[in-house]
């Protein structure tokens, strides 16, 4: 669709700030190429490594809430470079219908500088992967991420060149802001993330008419009805989905609001917001990125799981029965193994759950969603526990034809996270020979 043409179509439905999935009927005559896409889902605290690396585990692991257990594994051939992705470690199952979709990449490393904290510099420096003592002023090796650098070319033509969202709920702001963000512009000048969903999604699907507000959708639809004569019968569709979609986090976030109230009358010795169930909070966050990267709102993305080295404690509904603190359990492994493998299994349960929405959503060219994002899961730290910075855990889902699914490549020690970083932004169309401190690309990946 020109752009003449989707202003034409926005101002006939009524003046909503609602952006609109690509319409075959209202495109120009030929082909269109669906838009590529960069997302990151950043899980703090790094893993406990025997439940997601293959080859690390040394006794029988406990499969979540499932009730099975799964017996070690082999130990890898620490010399392989290349090889179809094998049997999925316990972190990793809920990805085993996206098998043919992810590649797991295990050999990435950072270089700590000295003299920071050690979570927030893992958080911080994650997408600038900056050379330790090379930024000048300043005790962080921080530069501008890779998400605003990659959004200069492909962020230009949407109205949000990136969009940061965090599911920190929390209000203590107990620690720094370099403990709690993975997106910069710039040394010294942080890309604030948006906690809440409804200000999210202000901010996506404003209106003019705060009063209608909660009746968006209807407003919208109401308007396009004398668009649907000159849509075709597939596209009728899609916009019939694509409003429900929204209309359903509209609903799931009432939902969520009625929950806040009701906790807030509660005495408890957390914030409230701590008490509200954490996957479905990550899910509505998540489903409000997949609509703005399918909209075309924007192209580049970061999700922040949450943050590092809070003490605060979140409940993991379905997983325990009061709330936990993430990173005082990593410091207590021995003793809380089990539970520390649910969490991981838990975060990676929301990644392949978003996976899945990229992955049902089809693009005009017959293309998905997630063929034309780069979706990455990942961690500043190898392992909580030991806070090392070596060997990161890192799946890249989707890439479609630009690079190869079903693989687990493991680099060589010393491999620079950059290395990761420069591929991606290669294959997104960005002609760099270099990047921060990389030191070449992951051939073996690129299609």
């Amino acid at each position: 669709m020109n752009r003449e043409t989707r202003r034409s179509f926005l101002r006939g439905v009524g003046g909503s700030m609602l952006a609109l999935p690509w319409l075959e009927s209202l495109a120009a005559p030929g082909p269109a190429a669906a838009p590529l896409r960069m997302a990151h889902f950043y899980v703090p605290i790094g893993v406990v490594r025997r439940g997601f690396f293959p080859g690390e585990a040394d006794h029988v692991i406990p499969e979540g809430n499932l009730g099975n257990v799964m017996t070690s594994l082999g130990k890898q051939d620490p010399r392989f470079r290349v090889q179809p992705l094998g049997e999925l470690t316990p972190t990793m199952r809920p990805l085993e219908p996206h098998r043919s979709k992810i590649a797991l990449i295990t050999g990435m490393d950072r270089t700590f500088q000295q003299g920071t904290d050690v979570h927030a510099q893992c958080a911080s420096c994650y997408l600038s992967s900056a050379k330790p003592y090379t930024v000048k002023g300043t005790a962080w090796p921080l530069d501008r991420t890779l998400d605003h650098l990659v959004a200069d070319t492909i962020g230009r033509a949407t109205p949000f060149s990136t969009l940061e969202f965090s599911c920190n709920s929390h209000k203590d702001n107990k620690e720094s802001i370099y403990f709690d963000n993975i997106s910069w512009y710039g040394t010294g000048h942080l890309a604030p993330s948006i906690r809440d969903p409804r200000t999210m999604y202000r901010r996506l699907f404003s209106t003019a008419e705060a009063d209608r507000f909660r009746e968006v959708t209807s407003l919208v639809l109401e308007d396009a009805r004398t668009l649907q004569r000159q849509l075709a019968v597939a596209d009728r569709q899609k916009l019939d989905e694509y409003f429900e979609a929204i209309r359903a986090i509209e609903l799931q976030m009432t939902r969520l609001e009625t929950m806040k109230a009701e906790l807030a009358t509660v005495r408890f010795d957390e914030p409230t917001e701590a008490h509200l169930p954490r996957g479905d909070y990550i899910r509505l966050m998540g489903e409000l990125m997949v609509v703005a990267l399918q909209s075309g709102l924007t192209n580049v993305a970061t999700f922040m799981v949450g943050p590092e080295r809070w003490d605060t404690p979140f409940l993991y509904e379905s997983l325990f029965d009061k709330p936990r603190s993430h990173h005082q359990m990593s410091h207590n492994q021995t003793k809380v193994i089990d539970d520390l493998l649910k969490i991981d299994r838990f975060h990676m349960e929301q990644f392949a759950y978003l996976v899945q929405r990229m992955d049902d959503i089809a693009e005009a060219d017959g293309t998905t969603l997630l063929d034309n994002t780069l979706f990455t899961y990942g961690s500043g730290l190898g392992d909580g526990s030991t806070h090392q910075y070596n060997d990161l855990p890192i799946v890249v889902a989707g890439g479609g034809r630009r690079v190869q699914g079903g693989l687990h490549i493991n680099m060589p020690e010393g491999t620079p996270l950059a290395n990761l970083w420069l591929t991606q932004a290669q294959v997104l169309g960005l002609p760099w020979d270099s990047f921060a401190d990389s030191s070449g690309g992951i051939d073996a990946w690129v299609a």
